[in-house]
């Protein structure tokens, strides 16, 4: 994702949450001492599941303001991430903490090197951190093995098949979401597991939204010539940014600037979460399943990480167990 947020500071305290459908019932925002999990109330129903994304509160990690978010002040945060500002002696134990916090303590923790890409890798219980492959998708039918993906404004994907008992996690950026990863993460439990999409509830968390999230030509011609639908999730001059042969700066003598100045190409605002939500649903997982947050990254950073907004900045983490 190579987009940057939109609007100012105090505009984007305001909406809070992504574009379209929002079920404020089917989540809950659950705290232990200073942590904060959100969780899919129709996923914690689930008797042998076991589930949460993460919030930035509560951590051992020490995460100091930027110049692009200069509100926000030196804090002990949640960071999942091994990033270059952090130890991973910190990131670790916040995985501790965040495992403790979703009753998965004892469980091995299976992640990603990811790539921002449609790869999908079968997770075990012999995956270690210094052997974790490359990819955005973990599926899993074993006991015992917590799933993570983690996000700081990507969106985050939980999958649970409730007849055969598996499960998956996925990152979608934006060039996931082009390559259709969820429903290529389906396309693999089905192979691997036997699962069906109409057995299956999804539960789609907080990412940044189209309130936030301008992008480019580049990223409309793509979307336009993947999706029928794409337009759907476009605000702004979707049509003219998708024609294949628009140059919005084919003529700069015509826009009254000095030589080498040409205006500033124009932008749309892309919904991933909708995108996601119609892929899931296009591929059979029934649209009272598909459960979204639809919570702003970029909007909350009082409540998560945005890379959009922040530059330096942690990681979420998004998990999922069968126990």
């Amino acid at each position: 994702m190579q987009a940057k947020a939109t609007k100012s500071g105090n505009e984007r305290r305001k909406p809070g949450f992504v574009d379209g459908e929002q079920r404020r019932e089917d989540w809950k925002l659950r705290r232990a001492g200073e942590l904060k999990v959100l969780q899919a109330i129709p996923l914690t129903r689930i008797e042998w599941l076991v589930h949460g994304f993460s919030t930035r509160a509560g951590g051992a990690s020490e995460l100091k303001g930027t110049e692009q978010a200069p509100e926000q002040r030196t804090a002990r945060v949640l960071n999942l991430g091994f990033t270059d500002w952090d130890s991973g002696e910190r990131v670790l134990e916040n995985r501790r903490r965040f495992g403790e916090v979703l009753g998965a303590a004892k469980m091995r923790v299976a992640a990603l090197r990811q790539i921002h890409s449609d790869v999908i890798h079968v997770a075990h219980a012999r995956m270690t951190r210094t052997q974790a492959p490359q990819g955005d998708a973990l599926i899993t039918q074993e006991r015992g093995v917590l799933l993570l993906i983690q996000t700081a404004d990507c969106v985050p994907i939980l999958l649970a098949d409730i007849k055969n008992r598996a499960v998956g996690a996925i990152h979608a950026g934006w060039r996931g979401t082009l390559r259709r990863i969820a429903e290529k993460t389906l396309g693999r439990m089905r192979l691997e597991f036997g699962t069906r999409p109409e057995d299956v509830s999804a539960a789609v968390g907080p990412s940044i939204g189209r309130c936030c999230y301008e992008v480019g030509s580049d990223v409309a011609r793509e979307f336009a010539g993947q999706f029928p639908k794409a337009r759907e999730w476009f605000e702004g001059p979707f049509d003219a940014l998708a024609a294949a042969d628009n140059d919005p700066n084919w003529l700069p003598w015509l826009t009254m600037r000095p030589p080498g100045h040409p205006p500033p190409s124009p932008k749309v605002q892309l919904d991933l979460v909708a995108a996601n939500r119609s892929i899931l649903s296009d591929a059979g997982v029934p649209s009272e399943r598909i459960f979204c947050s639809n919570l702003c990254t970029a909007c909350r950073t009082d409540l998560f990480f945005s890379y959009r907004r922040e530059q330096i900045t942690g990681r979420m983490g998004a998990a999922i167990a069968i126990c």
